[in-house]
């Protein structure tokens, strides 16, 4: 019986076949179950395990100051920048005082007039006080000459009425007096307030500090209360974080803390190496 030649397609197949069953079996030893398991050895040391917990924060200041006007005005200038240190009363800025320079003038001579008004009325008391004692003077002299009839009933009665518009002058003259003391006060109470007005213009630093932010630029409109500038105590500084709530459980007195700023490029700010306790303060360098 003579065999059939084989034929170039199955001889074709059988080599794939082949081919395939050998892939397979490669694959098999080298990634398979028969495949030679890794092994990493490594020394055995005895540690403690210190799971850490990250959160994100900011750096703030306890003390943080914002210095602005007491009433509407346009920053007129400001002299300090961002990063400046400042001493408690330094002078920061000042607002436009508009007219309250001309005003505080015109105060001033208000309050002269005032004066000069106190000092004549005292003098116009102390002439009216003069002429009562004189003519309270006459009038017993000449109730003496009536007593030794050598003076009329007439002339007795005219002395009294002279006494009568002494005394009523010297009333209207006190009067007078008190009214232009009245006066002076106001005028003197309107030239303090415009002065405190005027000083109120003038940004100064409370505290010693360090200028954290400029929140307007002279020539802007500002309204009462608003800040201009802002001052820090850089002696306050502490960190605001937020962490995970599922893992804020961990958190306890006495861990210690690492921070670490991303402005620095991760360069760590501080080490607490003795532990961070709730309420203490960090002092940044």
């Amino acid at each position: 019986m003579k065999r059939r030649p084989i034929s170039r397609r199955a001889l074709a197949m059988t080599l794939v076949l082949t081919a395939l069953l050998a892939l397979f079996a490669w694959v098999v030893m080298r990634s398979g179950p028969l495949a030679p398991v890794p092994v990493t050895t490594t020394t055995v040391e005895l540690a403690a395990v210190a799971p850490a917990l990250y959160g994100i924060g900011t750096v703030e200041s306890r003390y943080t100051y914002r210095i602005g006007p007491t009433q509407a005005g346009r920053l007129g200038r400001l002299l300090v920048d961002v990063g400046e240190r400042v001493q408690a009363g330094q002078l920061l800025g000042e607002m436009d005082p508009v007219d309250l320079d001309q005003r505080a003038e015109a105060q001033r001579a208000a309050l002269d007039r005032a004066r000069a008004g106190v000092s004549a009325a005292e003098a116009q008391v102390a002439d009216l006080s003069s002429r009562r004692q004189y003519a309270e003077t006459q009038a017993r002299r000449y109730e003496r000459l009536l007593q030794a009839r050598s003076a009329s009933e007439e002339a007795v009665e005219a002395r009294r009425h002279e006494q009568r518009l002494a005394e009523a002058g010297l009333l209207a003259a006190r009067a007078n007096l008190d009214g232009a003391r009245r006066e002076l006060e106001r005028a003197r109470a309107d030239l303090d307030g415009a002065l405190r007005q005027r000083a109120n213009m003038r940004l100064i630093a409370p505290v010693d500090g360090l200028v954290a932010a400029r929140d307007a630029d002279p020539g802007t409109s500002l309204v009462a209360g608003q800040p201009a500038v802002k001052v820090i105590d850089p002696a306050s500084l502490w960190i605001n974080a937020r962490f995970d709530q599922l893992r804020a459980a961990s958190l306890r007195d006495g861990l210690p803390a690492r921070i670490v700023l991303r402005s620095r490029d991760g360069e760590a700010l501080v080490e607490i190496l003795t532990g961070l306790k709730d309420g203490d303060r960090i002092v940044l360098p």
